[in-house]
């Protein structure tokens, strides 16, 4: 873990953190919470005495989570060398959250996390709430200072000569264990600096965007005029996109521009986070290769990928773009001619995207949007997937075995619209990418639609049919929403969901 930490800020991140097993989102599985993971305690201290081995520490910041909840938490991870905390199941708990383990869901009993309006009116929390707790958080960690002899935090940072085992440990387990490595102060020269001091140069005003692109797209964010244009990329190029959609942004608003106001063509191979948070009105074409994280928060734009002209690859074979691909979009449109590395459209929840084949791990966790996935998927597909819908094309008949099927079933192609749908983002896909493999899917549809395997979310299929259901009896509207919401709950409460 030091390694990689000293590895990161070299790579000229802030921010180092150190997250622990004990916390996890409400999202989580409950044997991913109890099984998986370290103590923070242990990645902290290595980070931190990595770090300063390193003369590395004096320029970021070193945050450690997971489960913090007393003023005694903050004071232990500021002596194993932490400057920065964070806290969120007890400041969630003072807000009125009850944890029922469905904040992916969007049906939270409290309005705590959910967007449903209905729900939201349930929620009774107040920021004074929060603000009372952190004071008696910060009332706790000034006492354990003053009986240490500190009067601020930087202080205390590394202080592990401060920390001391327990000296009655009974339990067998914990019986003989040495913490000599965790209470580890690096032996360095006096003027090696502990905590982070120094700012750092991004060579942000070097970035493509400010060098380039916001010269080139000034016509369209200032007035809405169509833009194109095509330049060349390299893998140094990070985020790019980025930058110039956040001016589009804060210009337009949300809802951004007309589809296709904005359309750069790249040719090269395209660094980290390629087309990151783009919104609508904003297209991005790729004729090389990208890393990973491309698409990542896509929000409304679009992201065309394809080989390079004159390749002789087949593209659903190798991996065109990185691992993490369109990690927590939320509307817009992807079109992949190639492989995608692993975990891809983790999170999606709200982005079309029409890939080629995929790693590992693909749509995990992902609550809304179309996948389509015109050869393999790799394993572990869809775990955790509460909504959404995926479509993969199994030829070789294998995919169930490939397939998480803890919250989706699988289904076949029958509703006629549905197929209609799946036929017209292929046809897209085609007419972005000059795909061979969607020209050839298209050609022979009516063979190839029952080879197509649907995988949804068992409760966003239960809610579907809750909400068919109840505007048969006549509701519709708000009256709708509660009616199958309350039907949900039911259903989870009897088989012991929540």
């Amino acid at each position: 873990m030091g390694t990689v930490a000293a590895g990161v800020a070299k790579a000229h991140a802030d921010v180092v953190l150190i997250s622990g097993y004990d916390g996890g989102t409400g999202a989580s599985p409950l044997s991913s919470i109890k099984h998986s993971g370290i103590p923070w305690e242990l990645g902290l201290a290595e980070t931190h005495q990595t770090l300063v081995l390193n003369n590395l520490r004096s320029r970021i910041y070193v945050e450690a989570d997971g489960q913090l909840k007393t003023g005694r938490d903050v004071a232990v991870a500021a002596l194993l060398g932490a400057e920065e905390f964070g806290f969120a199941t007890a400041p969630l708990v003072t807000l009125g959250c009850l944890m029922m383990r469905v904040c992916h869901l969007n049906t939270c009993p409290v309005g705590v996390a959910t967007q449903d309006p209905q729900l939201r009116k349930f929620f009774t929390g107040s920021p004074d709430h929060v603000v009372n707790f952190m004071r008696f958080i910060a009332t706790e960690l000034r006492e354990i200072m003053a009986k240490l002899g500190f009067r601020t935090i930087n202080e205390m940072i590394g202080r592990t000569d401060k920390l001391a085992p327990r000296k009655a440990i009974e339990h067998w387990k914990a019986k003989g264990l040495d913490f000599t490595s965790i209470l580890q102060r690096p032996d360095v020269w006096p003027e090696v600096i502990r905590y982070r001091q120094i700012d750092q140069d991004h060579g942000i005003e070097k970035s493509l965007d400010v060098t380039r692109l916001l010269d080139i797209c000034e016509p369209a964010i200032e007035r809405g005029e169509r833009v194109h244009a095509d330049l060349p990329i390299r893998n140094i190029h990070r985020v790019v996109g980025t930058i110039t959609g956040s001016e589009v942004t804060k210009k337009w608003g949300p809802n951004g521009l007309p589809e296709d106001t904005i359309h750069l063509k790249f040719t090269g191979s395209a660094g980290q986070s390629f087309g990151a948070f783009i919104p609508k009105g904003m297209t991005l074409e790729l004729e090389g290769d990208a890393n990973d994280y491309l698409g990542k928060g896509l929000s409304g734009g679009k992201i065309i990928v394809y080989p390079p002209a004159g390749s002789t690859f087949v593209a659903g074979e190798n991996i065109i773009i990185g691992n993490v691909a369109f990690y927590g979009a939320t509307s817009g449109e992807a079109f992949v001619c190639g492989m995608a590395g692993e975990r891809f459209g983790v999170r999606n929840s709200g982005v079309n995207a029409v890939v080629e084949a995929i790693g590992d791990h693909g749509c995990e966790y992902m609550t809304g949007g179309r996948v389509i996935v015109l050869g393999r998927t790799g394993r572990n597909f869809a775990a955790g997937m509460s909504g959404g819908i995926a479509y993969v094309l199994d030829e070789a008949g294998d995919f169930p075995a490939h397939c998480n099927q803890e919250m989706v079933g699988l289904e076949k192609l029958k509703d006629a619209d549905e197929i209609e749908m799946i036929w017209k983002l292929i046809q897209r896909h085609q007419a972005y990418t000059k795909s061979d493999r969607a020209a050839k899917v298209l050609a022979d549809w009516r063979q190839l639609v029952p080879k197509f395997v649907k995988v949804m979310p068992k409760d966003y299929q239960r809610v579907l049919e809750s909400m068919k259901k109840v505007k048969e009896q006549g509701l519709s509207g708000d009256e709708a929403i509660m009616a199958a919401f309350e039907e949900n709950v039911r259903d989870v409460a009897r088989v012991g969901g929540g």
